[in-house]
């Protein structure tokens, strides 16, 4: 049978990945960190360096290395396991998971970039203080690794990039809510990310330098004393050792901080103008013959000497002369210039990364601008202010904009011409009632006529009829005016229909700055309704908790088309149902004139419910296409300035609220 093999999750892998890039990064550094630090031949990896330092080179870089490796890794498995997204399917409170996941996603990149910088610097600094180690030394070991710390942390931070972003793109659209974090601008990065570049190529070409020149004058150096030694004291001859101390104190030395000492063959000072420090005596002693008398004094080659072993009548002694190749003060001039460099790199950095941002800043400007407007067709094109690629995209948005505005239009156009569409329909379905409407005024003025005629006869033969009186007379009059005011009433009514018609004959876009009354509104809903509600046998109860007078601005034919739409809707959702009844009620608030159509017929299904508004749905099945109500909500949206809103419970009914904000009437 196979065994199944256990996969690396995502987090161990990118902690094994990272750790692989620092061993890329630092296996150069092991060969090349003992020249840059001019440590001196034969102290590395023997049994001088045991007795001079207690380890060995080798030891100390593995171990180095070894736990910085450690603690990357587990700063992985400990930190990055918290982003975890297996734990999104098992919280409860997903939203705020999915934040905090987010939050630490954008904080997560920077903390490990400053991490990675400095905590290796860190933990080998406190090592190399374990290790008795120079302070002179330790500060430039400190500097390389600081400075290759930092092109690991960006290095790492390319890498890891991607695993963060993985993190956000599957967590978006959990959560609407802004995730606060670290932000850094353009230019802030680009400093972040070139710094350590600027760091690390001027330390080590400082360092490099500053080891050719220490062992070009060093070598120099050594050489020149060496000779005034030999001249002074030939090896044949045997000598008084106090001779030879009073004639070395006659030499003429070339630095002020140079001087003599004589050490026994046995390690001990017999003479020195200054302190000693045990590596140069164990130097001398070990390495006298293998580096002719060229002894260093620890680990970096700025202090020498230049040794000559004598013969004495008290023994054999060796006499030298430290020197210093390079004061102190020499250096200074070096990391001047090399910290000028970097600031000035960075300064031109910020200024390029400045300038991106500035372009970036404009088009982001430009966007919330016209974001801003309520009619994009209003929105200026952004100005070009690059020949770059921000040009380009500032182009491409420009290009993108234009064909916005062309697309708007053709949707404002497909919008009039689908709500002339939906108009024409429910004008249709109106001809029904108006027929029926007008048929029976004009029965009653046809009645009222022949009234009339009957009357005229009458009158007539009446004349010169002596038994007709004067009353009579008056009473003929009298009924002839009964039957004109009923055909002066019925006359009206049917002016108000073929108005109530005409109006929703007519488009309603350019009559937006008229006004009407509440009352004329009820009105011309019950005329162009009351058919539709008689032939289903459905009450229309109207309810007036605001002033009949109250005048409204807008077009009162859009308004009516849309009452009457969820008029139709609310008689169709009875279906069939009689002797029911639809309540129409108009109201007010502080700021807003509310028109409310509520029914009993039983509720919005769910899913329509969730799409209402949003898009074309309908109840009706292949009798609607849900453009009736989609038309109504850009009517009140797009013509009153207004909203509608409803509710509906299962089993009971729905309440549509047409809201018409007092500002716009």
């Amino acid at each position: 049978m196979k065994k199944n093999k256990k996969k690396f999750d995502s987090v161990t892998k990118l902690a094994i990945v990272n750790i692989l890039i620092g061993f890329a990064l630092t296996f150069g550094l092991y060969f090349l960190l003992p020249y840059i630090l001019n440590y001196p031949p034969n102290t590395i990896d023997n049994d001088f360096q045991i007795q001079m330092v207690g380890i060995h080179y080798t030891a100390q870089y593995a171990i180095v290395v070894g736990l910085s490796a450690i603690l990357i890794f587990l700063a992985f498995k400990f930190s990055y396991r918290r982003l975890s997204l297996e734990k999104l399917k098992e919280t409860d409170d997903k939203i705020k998971y999915v934040e905090r996941l987010r939050r630490e996603c954008f904080n997560y990149p920077y903390l490990t970039l400053i991490i990675q910088a400095f905590a290796p610097t860190l933990v080998c600094g406190i090592l190399l203080v374990l290790f008795n180690t120079d302070f002179e030394l330790l500060v430039r070991i400190c500097v390389v690794i600081l400075s290759l710390c930092s092109i690991y942390a960006i290095t790492s931070y390319m890498v890891n990039k991607k695993f963060f972003e993985d993190k956000l793109i599957h967590t978006f659209g959990y959560t609407k809510q802004a995730v606060s974090g670290i932000r850094l601008n353009i230019y802030k990065k680009l400093a972040i990310q070139t710094f350590p570049l600027f760091l690390y190529s001027s330390v080590v070409l400082l360092l490099i330098a500053i080891s050719v020149m220490t062992t070009e004058k060093g070598d120099l150096q050594y050489h020149l004393y060496r000779q005034e030694l030999l001249n002074a004291f030939p090896q044949e001859k045997i000598y008084d050792i106090e001779s030879v101390k009073e004639e070395l104190l006659t030499f003429e030395l070339s630095g002020e901080n140079d001087h003599i000492f004589i050490l026994q063959d046995n390690g001990d000072v017999y003479f020195t103008q200054q302190p000693l420090n045990d590596f140069l005596i164990q130097y001398t002693l070990n390495y006298y013959d293998e580096m002719e008398g060229q002894i260093f004094e620890y680990y970096g080659q700025n202090t020498q000497s230049s040794v000559l072993k004598i013969h004495t009548t008290t023994g054999d002694y060796y006499i030298g002369i430290r020197f210093f190749v390079f004061s102190n003060d020499i250096f200074v001039p070096f990391f001047i210039t090399v910290i000028t460099t970097i600031i000035f790199n960075l300064f031109y950095i910020i200024y390029i990364g400045k300038g991106l941002s500035n372009d970036l800043n404009n088009i982001i400007h430009g966007m919330k601008n016209i974001s801003n407007l309520d009619n994009i067709l209003l929105a200026e094109n952004l100005p070009t202010t690059s020949n770059d690629e921000i040009g380009d995209l500032t182009i491409q948005f420009n290009k993108i904009q234009d064909l916005t505005k062309e697309h708007v239009a053709q949707l404002r156009d497909s919008q009039d011409k689908l709500m002339e569409r939906e108009r024409l329909a429910s004008l249709g379905q109106l001809i029904g009632g108006i027929a029926h409407n007008l048929k029976t005024p004009i029965m009653s003025i046809s009645g009222a006529a022949e009234g009339l005629r009957d009357l005229i006869k009458e009158y007539d033969l009446s004349i010169g009829d002596p038994e007709v009186t004067n009353q009579d007379h008056h009473d003929i009059a009298k009924d002839m005016d009964v039957w004109v005011d009923k055909i002066k009433s019925y006359t009206e009514y049917m002016s108000d229909i073929i108005s109530a018609v005409k109006g929703q004959a007519v488009t309603f876009t350019n009559n937006e700055n008229d006004t009407f009354t509440i009352e004329e509104l009820i009105k011309r809903v019950d005329i162009l309704m009351r058919h539709e509600l008689k032939s289903a046998l459905i009450n229309l109860k109207v309810q007036l908790d605001i002033d009949a007078d109250t005048t409204l601005r807008g077009n009162v034919n859009g308004l009516v088309q849309v009452i009457n739409n969820m008029l139709s809707n609310s008689i169709q959702a009875y279906k069939g149902k009689t002797n029911e009844t639809i309540y129409l009620q108009v109201s007010q608030t502080d700021t807003s004139i509310i028109i409310s159509i509520q029914d009993n017929a039983g509720g919005l299904p769910k899913e329509v419910e969730n799409k209402l508004f949003k898009e074309m749905i309908t109840t009706k099945g292949k009798n609607g296409t849900g453009l009736g109500l989609f038309m109504s909500f850009s009517t009140i949206r797009a013509h009153f300035g207004g909203d509608i809103t409803f509710e509906s419970k299962k089993g009971v009914g729905t309440i549509f609220r047409i809201i018409l904000p007092k500002t716009n009437l």
